[in-house]
């Protein structure tokens, strides 16, 4: 299905740089700055090109404030960390007894991966529009962040991929459901300003990368939702 092949890429990315993680000795730290600026500039130039085709801007910007105080009353960044405890503290209650570090891996990897406002924008639009960009680009991200924690964590990462492809393939699917109640014209008024709003968001994440400032990106996720309904109120 062609909502979830930019999940598919993603998690096939993580497999294959868990493996060239095994045969590889520990990346510089220079050389790893340098290729995260280089993809943290790419994702800000991928968010800017997004959120300037909007249709709206009012609506942009009544999501973003709005979206942004639903998710800090609902705490979302707060939840989703605590969530991610709870996940570590399960999984090394189970691998207790192995004595190993496989659950290490496959924790810090899932946790990376998965909980981040890139993993629900990048299947959300693969889902919406078929649009695999945003998964893509996350894929580069999180193959060459797979190589390194595998360099120091070991083959536990690798299972991480499995998680990842449940996880945002739900996410695409549940919104390739929701556009079979959307007429053509509603759909495309609805993609246009979630894409938009979802662009600057992914802008965020490039000045994220690129630690110019800390934004809290989950706390403004609520927006995309927001935009969303503004859309069909408009329409």
């Amino acid at each position: 299905m062609t909502a979830l092949w930019g999940t598919f890429i993603n998690a096939a990315a993580v497999i294959l740089g868990c493996l060239a993680g095994m045969f590889l000795p520990q990346m510089p730290e220079r050389m790893r700055s340098v290729i995260m600026q280089g993809l943290g500039l790419a994702i800000l130039f991928l968010g800017i090109s997004m959120g300037i085709k909007t249709g709206n801007f009012i609506f942009v910007i009544i999501s973003l404030a709005a979206g942004g105080a639903v998710g800090e009353i609902l705490k979302m960044d707060m939840r989703l960390q605590s969530a991610g405890e709870w996940l570590e503290s399960a999984v090394k209650k189970m691998s207790r007894r192995s004595g190993n570090n496989v659950a290490e891996g496959f924790v810090t990897a899932t946790l990376l991966f998965c909980v981040g406002a890139m993993a629900v924008l990048g299947a959300i639009d693969s889902g919406l529009r078929g649009d695999h960009t945003i998964l893509y680009t996350k894929s580069l991200l999180d193959g060459i962040s797979a190589m390194l924690l595998t360099t120091m964590l070991g083959f536990g990462v690798i299972f991480s991929a499995g998680v990842l492809f449940l996880y945002q393939g739900a996410i695409a699917l549940s919104a390739k459901f929701i556009t079979s109640f959307l007429s053509a014209t509603e759909l495309d008024t609805v993609i246009t300003e979630v894409s938009a709003v979802g662009g600057i968001l992914i802008a965020g994440i490039g000045i994220n990368v690129l630690q110019i400032k800390k934004i809290n990106i989950v706390n403004l996720l609520p927006s995309i939702f927001i935009v969303a309904g503004l859309a069909l109120i408009n329409w």
